[in-house]
């Protein structure tokens, strides 16, 4: 007869193979460390941006995983008005504000303590309205009396995927998480825990719907109480809808499985070292913008200089449509076309700017990349990895550049 995780005697003391995780875990922290270190270098503007660019994936990805679709614009408007970036023209949406608020109170404030209280408000601002869609739900507090089943088939001829554990149950399963929450913050492994605390919030599934999306800011909280840091700098949430059939399907197996978590474990370590890797991407233009000011570190440049040159970079490899011209830079930073021929002069002169082929009255300019972001772009371009199939070597990088020289 099937039983499920819960329903074993001490369900809690997981089984895994310690061996079976060392390499994986290892190549976790591996890189792990590298995305960190290259972040916190960017400067607090920089890294704010590239927070925001997370936080907006993370938020629009966890609701997908659900089924549930966020405008991403009212995400980013949200996001942005905490952050203390700008949303002019941007829609408000309850429903986004409410999910960003459950992110960052989960991140910002990830050494205050985690109550019942904290979990059931996070929950019920997932739901302003108290609907999720056009049903009624109970919001704010534990789940009813009726049982709770995930599944999916048509009327009458269900696939039950999981069912948790009776409502009779709840308070004293939360009860004891909160407890191991708590206690295992000091003994734990940082990464393994985060996938247990996701494991075993899912398990007794505590609310009438939302379930997934708060295992998932829970899953943050832990992380960023291993990592010490606030700010997210990747999305693990986007990964996991990148491969939300697996996720599905390996949480199944492991709660139709006798305690033994391994495969959960390993699953969860090889996610986020695909999320840690395509955070690179993610934040592709922000990394790009760090180098290209540790670059210029020491240039003196006039405010108005910074803000052209910002929005060349936010711009990304293509630049302006039809490059920087001496009319654009003028109606960007408001000064004569005398002025700004001669402010673009001084960025050619330092090398920040490289003039387009073509010149007299029709000259443009572009951004000169560092070296480190070319290579970078052509690795990717291309599909030449850090780790990957075939090496970026000197004679390639040569035979490439040409293609990106206007980028």
């Amino acid at each position: 007869m099937l039983q499920y995780l819960w329903q074993h005697k001490n369900w809690t003391e997981f089984r895994w193979d310690a061996n079976a995780l060392l390499v994986p875990l290892g190549e976790c922290r591996l890189r792990q460390g590298r995305l960190l270190e290259r972040v916190r270098g960017l400067g607090f503007e920089l890294a704010t941006e590239a927070v925001a660019d997370v936080l907006v994936a993370e938020a629009v990805q966890t609701s997908a995983i659900e089924g549930e679709r966020l405008d991403e614009r009212a995400v980013r408007s949200s996001v942005a008005r905490r952050l203390g970036l700008p949303s002019v023209g941007l829609p408000v949406s309850r429903d986004a504000d409410g999910l960003v608020s459950v992110l960052l109170d989960a991140t910002q404030k990830y050494d205050e303590p985690l109550t019942a209280e904290r979990l059931k408000g996070w929950q019920a601002a997932l739901f302003p309205t108290g609907y999720s869609g056009i049903h009624r739900i109970i919001a704010g507090e534990w789940r009813g009396r009726e049982p709770m089943r995930v599944v999916s088939g048509p009327l009458g001829r269900e696939t039950v995927h999981f069912e948790a554990p009776p409502v009779e149950r709840v308070e004293a399963e939360m009860q004891a998480f909160l407890s191991w929450w708590g206690k295992s913050r000091w003994k734990a492994e940082g990464i393994l825990r985060a996938a247990l605390a996701h494991l075993r919030f899912l398990t007794v599934h505590p609310f009438e719907d939302g379930n997934g999306r708060v295992a998932r800011a829970l899953t943050d909280m832990a992380l960023a109480q291993d990592e010490r840091e606030s700010r997210r700098f990747y999305s693990l949430s986007s990964r996991v809808m990148a491969e939300r059939e697996a996720y599905y399907d390996i949480l199944e197996r492991t709660q139709k499985g006798d305690g033994d978590v391994t495969p959960w474990l390993l699953w969860f370590l090889e996610c986020m070292q695909r999320a840690l890797e395509s955070s690179e991407q993610l934040l592709g233009n922000v990394l790009a913008k760090g180098e290209f000011w540790r670059d210029h570190a020491g240039v003196p440049l006039s405010e108005r200089q910074r803000k052209v040159v910002n929005r060349l970079l936010d711009a990304g490899p293509g630049g302006f449509e039809g490059g920087l011209t001496t009319r654009k830079y003028a109606s960007l930073a408001g000064v004569s076309r005398v002025t700004a021929f001669r402010e673009i002069s001084q960025l050619l002169e330092q090398g920040m700017v490289k003039q387009n082929p073509g010149g007299g009255r029709s000259a443009s300019y572009a951004i000169v990349w560092p070296e480190k972001v070319v290579k970078e772009r052509i690795a990717a371009a291309y599909g030449f990895l850090a780790d990957g199939v075939k090496p970026l070597t000197e004679e390639l990088l040569a035979e490439r550049k040409k293609d990106f020289s206007d980028k």
